[in-house]
């Protein structure tokens, strides 16, 4: 319960942020152009709070906190006074309703850059993008990737970490060929060619270069027993910190994968683990317990393996001053809005499936778990989710920022405005279409739910 509700305040907050930023866009564009703004709203529905301001608008935050408006001066849609003809946003020219419209979009790629920026400026603790193993019979592998080594650039473009790498190899999806430069232990340089002309991203929970085959360096992990959880199977058996499990019920133990498996594939049992304590062997009776997951029963036993301590060579911190870290916000912006956009377009020719797409849980455990793990990295989610908004907004459907654009072009080339009728069509369509993504989005984080 308690992680929901964390989840679902930094939910809110993320959102609050995106959409007051995105809406100040066309709020503050507007009146500089000189319309009239007569509402402020973040979040649809019943005002939760509302004040008038002394320029005459009303600001509001709404129930509903899944967007939000700002409403101004409209002869289409007011009844105006002859002395407030020249605030209204329809007596303004196509530039300037284009420059208020566009400014929405525009103020959530500055927002990105100022959050980049900032968590640049904070420093990002990152780990080297080392391959640790290759998956059998994975793209990866018939490349014939050695490992370990370290992934230093692909297709041209250097990656610093594991997160660069993945945003680098999904944009490389949909081609024939991606290119990938590797440097090992020795300080060998490598290239390797992966023929990725078959490929499709099938699961958005699966990073590329997982779906690839590569998977990163871990930390050996032993089968020293580090933590023994209090009330379970472990504790009522006496089994202490320090011990190192040798065999499970009478099958001899190399490594925590197997143990692991071992382990869930025997709930409810009763087994014999047998243990190395103080230089001798014990053999403790174990009635294990049993969990649920995706509707199937696992054995639990209630302890964790020693972790050995990650390489502090493989470690560094992303790290930049004030002039430094605009130059990079602004570089990873671009980086991100240019993907966005190349998503989009797979998406649209099948390349990327429509089970990746998104909706409001998905957004929640993302802000979620960011939050959790320190500033940067909720800034760093922050900064994606504010693209993804700008560029989505952008698209040329009819009740987005991008269709009323479009409407605006189609108005500068002939002279006059789309007929009322044939946007009334358009908005209906277009109000379809955005009804079909997010019941599809909706319709996936469910599903994820349920697995």
């Amino acid at each position: 319960m308690g992680s929901i509700i964390w989840s679902l305040g930094a939910f809110v907050v993320t959102l609050g942020i995106l959409v007051t930023f995105h809406e100040f866009g066309h709020f503050w564009v507007a009146r500089r152009c000189g319309v009239k703004v007569l509402t402020f709203s973040v979040g649809f529905g019943k005002p939760i709070w509302q004040r008038q301001g002394r320029d005459g608008t009303v600001y509001q935050v709404g129930v509903i906190p899944l967007g939000g408006y700002v409403r101004m001066l409209d002869e289409r849609v007011d009844s105006v006074s002859e002395n407030e003809r020249q605030v209204t946003f329809n007596s303004k020219t196509v530039w300037q309703r284009a420059a208020i419209i566009a400014a929405g979009p525009i103020a959530n790629f500055v927002l990105a850059i100022a959050v980049l920026w900032l968590m640049f400026v904070i420093g990002v603790p990152s780990v080297k993008p080392i391959v640790g193993t290759v998956q059998e019979n994975s793209i990866a592998a018939q490349a014939g990737i050695q490992t370990p080594a370290e992934i230093i650039a692909i297709d041209g473009v250097e990656t610093a970490d594991w997160q660069q790498v993945n945003l680098r190899f999904a944009a490389a999806l949909g081609n024939d060929l991606v290119e990938v430069k590797t440097i090992d232990e020795g300080n060998r340089e490598r290239t390797y060619q992966l023929q990725i002309g078959a490929w499709r991203l099938q699961d958005n929970q699966q990073p590329t270069y997982a779906a690839l085959g590569l998977q990163p360096f871990r930390p050996e992990v032993s089968l020293v027993l580090s933590y023994i959880a209090p009330d379970s199977p472990a504790a009522a058996a006496n089994l202490q910190v320090g011990d190192k499990i040798i065999a499970f019920d009478g099958t001899p133990v190399v490594d925590w994968p197997q143990t692991r498996d071992l382990i869930m594939q025997a709930a409810g049992q009763e087994v014999r683990v047998t243990l190395e304590r103080n230089g001798q062997t014990v053999t403790q009776q174990v009635q294990l317990g049993s969990r649920e997951a995706n509707g199937q029963r696992y054995g639990f036993l209630g302890v964790e393996p020693t972790v050995a301590a990650y390489p502090e060579q493989y470690r560094f911190t992303q790290q930049y001053g004030i002039v430094d870290g605009l130059l990079q916000g602004a570089e990873r912006t671009w980086e991100l809005m240019a993907l966005s956009v190349n998503m989009l377009g797979k998406l649209l020719v099948g390349t990327v499936s429509v089970s990746n797409l998104s909706g409001p849980v998905a957004i929640a455990e993302g802000a979620g778990a960011t939050a959790s793990y320190g500033l940067v990295y909720f800034l760093g989610f922050l900064a994606l989710i504010s693209v993804n908004l700008g560029i989505i907004n952008l698209v040329p459907l009819p009740v987005l920022d991008g269709g009323h654009l479009a409407f605006l072009a189609i108005e500068g080339v002939r002279g006059k405005p789309v007929s009322e009728r044939v946007q009334e069509v358009c908005y209906r369509i277009g109000g379809i279409l955005i009804f079909a993504l997010m019941a599809i989005a909706i319709s996936n984080d469910i599903l994820r739910l349920s697995q």
